[in-house]
């Protein structure tokens, strides 16, 4: 098991809960369609980024456990990723929360909501960045069985991702009539998500620079 577990699990919790595209998209369905229909479209959600998170793990575990040079151009990538990520939210914050706002219609059937769900997760940026970037950092190199380490880290994020988004997802349908009614709530939480993703992404780049030096 990884040494720096606890500080995965924190580095987790923090892109987790900022809302990007994942919990934007959860969101937008509970205010639409309420609590089961989101809570639906979150299982589907996490089980498309654990697929990612496996064929990250399956594909960059022998990378990783080879080449310095190919860990320092992840990280690098995918800080700046992560930054021009958090900086577009903020920038579109509006367009995304009118967006939401607009969702009706009829209410999509259990298995629609998964699979949709499943789709956004497995193409999200912001998770897979994460994954590529992020997540290596917190393996140990020398302890080796890297791909086993790498699919242990996906897993624990598959599980937070499911208690927050599944938290989200509750709130949303909760209280969709507070959010629906006012578009400002919905720009304040794309601004928060921007924003923690920027934070992130220059920790990111901190940790390369650091990382370069050693």
């Amino acid at each position: 098991m990884p040494t720096r577990i606890w500080e995965y699990l924190l580095a987790s919790i923090l892109i987790i809960i900022a809302p990007g595209p994942s919990v934007l998209f959860v969101i937008a369905r509970a205010i639409a369609w309420g609590r089961k229909t989101a809570l639906f479209t979150v299982i589907g959600n996490v089980a498309g980024a654990y697929v990612l998170s496996v064929f990250v793990a399956l594909g960059l575990g022998p990378v990783l456990q080879n080449s310095k040079l190919a860990y320092s151009v992840i990280q690098w990538g995918g800080g700046t990723y992560l930054l021009y990520l958090g900086v577009d939210a903020i920038r579109h914050r509006k367009i995304h929360a009118a967006d939401m706002a607009q969702k009706s219609g009829m209410q999509p059937a259990p298995f629609t909501s998964l699979r949709d769900g499943f789709w956004v997760g497995i193409l999200n940026p912001k998770t897979l960045v994460f994954f590529a970037a992020v997540l290596p950092q917190f393996i140990d190199r020398e302890r080796g069985h890297i791909n086993y380490q790498l699919l242990l880290l996906g897993t624990l994020f598959a599980i937070l991702a499911l208690i927050s988004d599944g938290s989200w997802g509750l709130l949303a349908g909760t209280a969709r009539q507070w959010l629906a009614t006012d578009p400002s709530r919905l720009i304040q939480l794309r601004s928060i998500g921007g924003g923690v993703m920027i934070l992130l992404g220059i920790l990111v780049i901190i940790a390369a620079i650091l990382h370069s030096f050693s």
